[in-house]
């Protein structure tokens, strides 16, 4: 997933948030991912934008099943699990649930996705759990002169706090949902058969990740513009380039440490220092016999064998013509 997370996305590249068309593709993308996770009796419980990733194309992947639960049909599970902030009313109160809490977090996706923060906290705002969780559920969001009234009209039909009464909840699911004026520029069979193009494609050359270390000098994003010899010389490369947060992964988890070898005290191996002379190469058997005196093995009778002398072969004689 080259293209990053939405949350890089929407807080690092320029003024925080998208446009209205970008809103809607990527809405309508989690929505049918969501769609597809409820058919299979699934409740994602952990929508935010950390976990919405983009492919090389630009199109949306959700990431992190890791608080997802499988339930029967028909059947309700209860557990406070989730992000603060993005949790709704029923599952901060401990009650009952079903597919409900992943329209509430589709609802708070759209807001932050428009605002450029999340509906019930402001951008590293330093406030606590039981503020955060207080506020989804007696305060009412507020919008903007970002919103379209689609959006507005959205986002609060997502956010009601009656799980009963929200957009997706009832009997009909997603298809209430995708029916909602807000998707009327969407054509969801075009969408699902992978037809419809992003409204944004990613920078193969650019890395949406701002854990990396100097990028800014040579990331596009950064208003860096770059000609046809520059993109010409670039593709001859594939950087490669690994995010720090799983290079850490690779070194907590020690996935490398039975194929490293080290010296004593975490020295260097002997084969890598060059200091060190290299061990001679260990000898052959064949090498190690014939490594002796060449005189044992000297074809003849001598003190060292008692072999008999080999016969000297017959020399033909020349004869004078007759």
């Amino acid at each position: 997933m080259n293209g990053g997370d939405l949350k890089f996305h929407i807080y690092n590249m320029g003024n925080s948030g998208f446009d209205n068309e970008r809103v809607i593709f990527y809405a309508a993308e989690i929505c049918c991912g969501l769609e597809h996770l409820h058919q299979e009796g699934i409740v994602y419980r952990d929508l935010k934008p950390e976990n919405i990733l983009l492919d090389d194309d630009g199109h949306i992947r959700i990431s992190d099943l890791g608080l997802a639960i499988k339930i029967s049909d028909g059947d309700t599970i209860r557990g406070r699990v989730g992000t603060v902030g993005y949790m709704a009313p029923e599952v901060i109160n401990n009650e009952r649930y079903s597919f409900s809490p992943d329209w509430w977090g589709l609802g708070c996706l759209i807001y932050e996705m428009i605002e450029g923060q999340s509906p019930f906290r402001a951008r590293k705002e330093r406030v606590k759990r039981e503020e955060v969780e207080k506020r989804v559920q007696e305060e009412q969001e507020q919008y903007s002169e970002k919103f379209s009234e689609d959006a507005k009209a959205i986002c609060k039909a997502l956010l009601t706090k009656d799980p009963k009464q929200r957009l997706g909840s009832k009997v009909d699911g997603a298809v209430q949902v995708k029916l909602h004026s807000f998707f009327k520029t969407i054509n969801f069979k075009r969408l699902e058969a992978g037809i419809m193009k992003p409204t944004f494609v990613p920078d193969p050359r650019a890395v949406y990740c701002k854990d990396v270390l100097d990028i800014e000098q040579f990331s596009t994003v950064k208003g860096v513009n770059l000609d046809q010899t520059d993109n010409d010389f670039y593709a001859k490369f594939a950087t490669g380039s690994v995010p720090i947060p799983w290079q850490n992964e690779m070194i907590e988890t020690e996935c490398f440490k039975d194929l490293n070898v080290f010296g004593p005290n975490g020295t260097r191996s002997p084969d890598l220092d060059w200091k060190q002379l290299p061990d001679p190469p260990k000898r052959s058997l064949l090498q190690r016999l014939f490594r002796r005196n060449p005189s044992d093995f000297t074809i003849g009778t001598n003190a060292h064998s008692n072999l008999p002398t080999a016969p000297s072969p017959a020399r033909p004689t020349a004869q004078a013509p007759s």
